[in-house]
């Protein structure tokens, strides 16, 4: 290596993924929302038999488990504040319970993000928790749209400082 090039950091999570654990937070929560599961016993799926395995050929991406772990308990802990700023943000036009199961689990990630991990900037929340909705709706589509939208205006009450909160199109 020559003195103008620069080594990488070395990754915090060890070579795992925070995005496959945004992923996983979200399709834990719609699974607990549907079946009524509680947070310690979906933790303890993923862990052991969702996140790293094989199913049908195909080995499902690493996450960062304690990343994982810890934004789906967040989640739980904080759910009625969470959703309580989720009310707020739909406003009148949505009403909450409407919402499609998968949205609510994106909107609830994402906003236990942008209220308690204030180390991450809003802008890699922002873009994480709509490249996540874009696994499950389609590009362009009115859905990613409205995602945009409720969590940026999350962004603007909770952060308003970051510039990235005020511009629907910073992602």
């Amino acid at each position: 290596m020559t003195d103008g090039e620069k080594t990488r950091p070395k990754r915090r999570s060890d070579g795992r993924s925070r995005s496959v654990s945004r992923l996983t937070v979200v399709q834990a929560l719609y699974q607990m929302e549907l079946s009524g599961q509680d947070s310690e016993s979906a933790i303890a799926e993923f862990l052991e038999h969702r996140i790293g395995e094989v199913i049908d050929e195909m080995e499902l991406a690493e996450a960062d488990h304690k990343y994982f772990a810890g934004i789906l308990r967040g989640v739980i802990e904080r759910q009625d504040e969470i959703d309580r700023a989720l009310a707020r943000a739909t406003g009148k036009t949505w009403s909450y319970d409407r919402i499609d199961a998968m949205m609510r689990a994106i909107f609830r990630a994402g906003s236990f993000e942008l209220i308690s991990s204030v180390n991450v900037p809003v802008k890699v929340v922002l873009a994480e928790y709509l490249n996540v909705a874009s696994a499950f709706f389609e590009d362009k589509s009115d859905e990613l749209t409205f995602i945009s939208g409720v969590l940026h205006r999350i962004a603007r009450d909770v952060r308003p400082a970051e510039p990235a909160a005020a511009d629907p199109q910073t992602p």
